[in-house]
């Protein structure tokens, strides 16, 4: 198992600075997965058109958050009003295990069955799910990056975390390579990978952001704690274009931070 100390930075986009506490979190309600397939019972959304994310709110009233939702998910975070000091390093305890790859139809879901997990905010989540979002849903002082990926953990039944790694152009990704060969061609699609480590995509530098989100796909679930990693991590253009290729644009514009809370680790010397 490989152990990695993450200062928790909470990097750049996620809790605006209002220096005051975030309002506690509502009931317990297990959030869907955030790349969740559509079933056929399930109200189509996109991410253009009559069902993009305008219009989530009207595609079913379950949706409703996506529009009046007040801590919603992704923001743009403004390093200015960053708040530092006061966080710990995150404690990744990822380890190599299987994984299955589903279309997700708006995106590639890895499904994780046995991968270790992360300890945030001192608590311990388990790792269950990766996505990938092009361009990245997250920014860093109005900046986004061509790719990220969110890998999105749970405690429990009611609290859920989501890491974003965000990709820049530069060197094939080897630790993707796994993931990036498999895209799936057809909708009905269900692979199993035998061994991948989720530390591989994992920047060097601990440093991130921090903030209270939501899901950045309906129902745009809140309470959901956000973990943006600073430093950027590279993947080749025919990475990109491959994905880019089967998905297209899949990424929600930033949403308002009304006023939440925004911190960064970042590692001491």
């Amino acid at each position: 198992m490989r152990h990695l100390a993450l200062p928790l930075v909470i990097a750049a986009s996620l809790i605006a600075p209002s220096f005051a506490k975030d309002p506690a979190p509502a009931g317990p309600v297990r959030p869907p997965s955030p790349g969740a397939k559509h079933s056929p019972r399930t109200p189509l959304w996109s991410y253009d058109g009559d069902t993009g994310p305008t219009k989530w709110a009207e595609v079913d009233s379950k949706f409703r958050l996506c529009q009046t939702g007040k801590r919603q998910s992704p923001i743009d975070i403004e390093t200015q009003f960053a708040e530092r000091g006061g966080l710990k390093p995150i404690m990744f305890n990822y380890a190599p295990g299987p994984l299955t790859l589903v279309n997700g139809n708006n995106t590639i879901q890895v499904n994780f069955a046995n991968s270790g997990g992360a300890r945030l905010d001192g608590l311990e989540y388990k790792l269950v799910q990766m996505v990938f979002h092009a361009p990245s849903e997250e920014k860093i002082d109005g900046i986004a990056t061509p790719m990220s990926a969110q890998l999105i953990h749970r405690a429990g039944d009611t609290r859920t975390a989501v890491v974003a790694v965000r990709f820049k152009l530069g060197k094939e990704n080897k630790a993707l390579k796994p993931v990036f060969e498999r895209l799936p061609k057809t909708d009905a699609f269900n692979e199993r990978v035998e061994s991948f480590n989720p530390a591989d995509i994992l920047p060097p530098n601990p440093a991130y952001f921090t903030y209270m989100g939501s899901l950045t796909t309906p129902p745009c679930t809140e309470d959901v704690k956000w973990f943006v990693m600073r430093q950027t991590v590279d993947i080749s253009f025919r990475q990109l274009a491959a994905f880019k290729e089967r998905y297209k644009s899949n990424s929600r514009p930033s949403q308002p931070v009304n006023g939440r809370r925004v911190q960064e680790y970042v590692e001491e010397p």
